[in-house]
């Protein structure tokens, strides 16, 4: 099992279209066949997908998806800041 976190930090003047942006990726992550859980978290401007994927080469797919391509080529200037992705291990 693969872990991702991925936090997605809006500018606050671009919410609500950063939000509908990122609403689509989860409803199409989901379909993944690779995908155990696609999660999105939100608190004021941040948004948080906790991501856990069945092994590396069906994260690999989802990272060739166009819908993923494009939501990062599309919110990059609609985001406070670069987004961060932290691939982890459960310890507990």
């Amino acid at each position: 099992m693969i872990s991702i976190t991925a936090i997605i930090k809006s500018k606050k003047e671009n919410i609500e279209v950063v939000k509908e942006m990122v609403h689509s990726l989860v409803t199409n992550t989901r379909k993944e066949a690779a995908c155990v859980r696609y999660d999105l978290h939100y608190s004021e401007n941040v948004f948080i997908i906790w991501e856990e994927w069945t092994n590396q080469a069906g994260l690999d797919i989802h990272n060739e998806q166009s819908y993923l391509i494009d939501f990062i080529a599309n919110s990059e200037t609609l985001l406070a800041s670069p987004i961060q992705v932290f691939k982890t291990t459960q310890v507990m």
